[in-house]
């Protein structure tokens, strides 16, 4: 039996872990639609709350129990009739922490510290090396961003590396949900702006790329097990369904974990910035 119940939050992902504390499940157990968006302003600071519907099924038996209900939801309405499959839903990925840059997540202090031992690696598993003192880049780099998260007031601090196109930023701190954002978008913005002030006026472009507290490859995990979980409903129930919308980054992620999954396809569809991925029953396709 289909259930479900909506919530409200400052940001998408505090409404669904209201509905998740609510109902004493985890994400993987839920289903998310976003019924109204969280309404940010600059670079993702302040906006309107988000309010989503969290859908979750229950057994048809009285005898395994079921999740709690918030009182504000009367029993009738969260009873819909049994379906012999589940209506074409729109998943929601887990993103980044709540954009409280005052409040701390579940883990913060652990992955800070692994961050800070840990260099990340190349595209050939090995550690990259630190930028050295006297790298004029990494210094434009370092000056830009320390001016940044001071206009953002948000203590943070960039760990500059070399990597095989450019180079890799890991900004350090406590707190940096203010600086990821919704699905990353703050990151994605703050990430543009420092290639181009970097870049500009200079011969040569480089690449930067830039994550805080391990979010990007936390995100592209929970792409791949989002695109697996799909891609069994879709054989299940032989029905196609369409993502949320992605960047180009991760739209590619989607794509390529489910390449060689079989009986299923994938392609996009819609234009930036509400470009989604499909998921498509394809019979035969290896």
């Amino acid at each position: 039996m289909l259930k479900w119940i909506e919530t409200t939050g400052r940001s998408e992902e505090d409404a669904i872990a209201a509905a998740l504390f609510q109902l004493g499940l985890d994400r993987d157990d839920v289903s998310v639609e976003v019924i109204e968006r969280a309404k940010s302003g600059f670079l993702g600071f302040g906006g309107n709350p988000a309010k989503v519907r969290v859908s979750y099924e229950v057994p048809d038996e009285n005898g395994a129990p079921e999740p709690p209900a918030p009182k504000t939801q009367p029993a009738e309405e969260k009873q819909p009739e049994p379906t012999p499959a589940p209506k074409e839903e729109r998943e929601e990925v887990p993103a980044a922490p709540a954009a409280d840059p005052n409040r701390l997540q579940p883990g913060d202090e652990v992955l800070i510290g692994k961050e800070e031992s840990d260099a990340p690696k190349g595209m050939d598993g090995q550690p990259l090396a630190p930028a050295a003192d006297d790298d004029q880049r990494a210094q434009r780099i370092r000056a830009f961003l320390g001016g940044l998260m001071e206009h953002l007031h948000v203590e943070a601090r960039p760990d500059i590396y070399v990597s095989e196109s450019g180079y890799k930023v890991v900004l350090q701190g406590r707190g940096l949900g203010a600086i990821i954002g919704r699905r990353g978008e703050t990151l994605d913005a703050i990430q543009q702006l420092t290639n181009y002030a970097v870049n500009h006026g200079q011969s040569k472009r480089v690449r930067i790329h830039i994550d805080a507290e391990g979010y990007r490859a936390k995100r592209e995990e929970s792409l791949q097990r989002l695109a697996v979980k799909v891609a069994g409903k879709v054989v299940k129930y032989r029905k196609n369904m369409t993502l949320e919308p992605m960047n180009a980054y991760e739209r590619h992620v989607i794509h390529a974990a489910l390449q060689d999954y079989p009986n299923v396809t994938t392609y996009s569809t819609g234009v930036e910035p509400n470009r989604r991925t499909v998921v498509a029953y394809a019979p035969g396709q290896k």
